[in-house]
């Protein structure tokens, strides 16, 4: 009767031979408990086998690369047999369904890792290609200026002042060159005595000191007339100016103790002005050797990478095989298990394999239904799944 479902009259499904083998079969309890256990391990063990497809779909455009070995999976189903030495069939069952999901998840961890180490060599990649290729706003600069560029920048770099390189959108270009001077006015102290005006007290100890107050006038650190634009591409300006980058505090007495002197940093409240206007301040220093050196970087990193791909997509290839294996014993190992809960002891139950045709799934079971029994059972005749109830035991396989 179990052909009533694959014979010439009702051609909805193939059917091949299946052999299930004598396994250990335990106390009625372990196999209950057990068959909790198994649906979610075999989904588990799923997961993994797709996690490979799809990897592999990913790097290679294709999965039918992927074999189990040797055969495409379909076939492999189809011919299935035991591995008994691989998984020894006089083990009990709970050993055996550890022995199985513990090979798989030492895959899926090794699979990770690997994946891992991929993500992370792409976006070290994407990162230099950006650089390499990018606006003046992300690119690597020594890429882009020329020797005879820089002959023409006067870069400073003291204890008091400093140059540095600023790239801008385009469309702020208006707005940059006419407030630069007046970008940070609030970060620079610029109080005290005007010697300039008045020299004859220059030196006198009673204008140091708490007696003047350094930061009656606030200005901006950018020094006037040190705009210089620099370099353009189609998106952005880089250019150069010249800042303040600290300025000292003199000391003081306090009564008979005096208060040493300090410096003030001005280039971080300069940078966080410049990011309030998507300013872009780019830290750099010019090295004429640095480009090749660039370009010889990016090339190995390629090479990492694509020498990344080809060994992640043979370990696919490798391994989709040996987590589709496991796969397939733990299905063999859950039919065992619903049929001895099924039918009870002894064991003595005929398993088969069909391979339905596309959309006749439900054609097939309801063929079956009629065939074993259950012809006349209705929607409300569930198992506690929520599944339908069938005289026998069914079990659904996507490869």
């Amino acid at each position: 009767s179990a052909r009533q479902g694959a014979c010439d009259q009702n051609p909805h499904a193939e059917m091949f031979k299946f052999e299930v083998p004598s396994l250990m079969v335990g106390t009625l309890d372990s196999l209950m408990i057990l068959s909790d256990e198994l649906g979610k391990t075999d989904q588990i063990v799923e997961s993994i086998v797709r996690k490979i497809e799809k990897t592999s779909l990913e790097l290679m455009g294709r999965r039918s690369d992927l074999t189990v070995g040797g055969v495409p999976a379909n076939r492999y189903i189809q011919q299935f047999a035991w591995d008994y030495a691989k998984y020894p069939n006089r083990r009990p069952l709970k050993e055996l369904v550890a022995l199985i999901s513990g090979g798989v998840s030492a895959v899926d961890e090794e699979l990770k890792q690997l994946q891992n180490s991929y993500i992370e060599k792409q976006a070290a990649l994407a990162e230099a290609k950006k650089k390499k290729g990018g606006n003046l706003l992300v690119a690597d600069l020594n890429d882009v200026l020329s020797e005879e560029t820089m002959r023409k920048v006067n870069v400073v770099d003291t204890e008091y002042l400093k140059t540095i390189f600023i790239a801008i959108p385009k469309a702020l270009k208006e707005g940059f060159e006419k407030g630069i001077y007046n970008l940070g006015n609030n970060i620079v102290g610029y109080g005290g005595p005007d010697w300039s005006r008045d020299p004859r007290n220059l030196g006198q100890p009673v204008k140091f000191g708490t007696l003047v107050d350094r930061h009656r006038k606030r200005g901006s650190p950018v020094v006037p007339g040190s705009l210089q634009q620099v370099h353009q591409d189609a998106d952005s300006l880089l250019y150069t100016i010249t800042i303040l980058k600290s300025q000292y505090e003199a000391g003081f007495y306090e009564g008979d103790e005096f208060q040493a002197g300090f410096k003030v940093d001005f280039e971080e409240e300069f940078a966080k002005a410049c990011r309030e206007k998507r300013y872009v301040i780019r830290p750099f220093k010019y090295d004429p050797s640095q480009a090749s050196r660039n370009s010889m970087a990016l090339e190995q990193l390629q090479n990492e990478v694509d020498g990344m791909r080809s060994g992640l997509s043979r370990w696919c290839k490798t391994h989709y095989g040996e987590a589709f294996v496991a796969w397939m014993h733990i299905k063999v190992i859950r039919v065992f298990v619903e049929s001895v809960l099924r039918y009870g002891l002894p064991v003595d139950f005929t398993a088969v394999l069909y391979k339905t045709q596309k959309g006749r799934e439900t054609e097939l079971v309801t063929a079956l239904d009629a065939a074993l029994g259950n012809e006349d059972g209705d929607e409300e005749d569930k198992d506690e799944g929520g599944e339908k109830y069938h005289e026998y035991v069914l079990l659904k396989f996507e490869p």
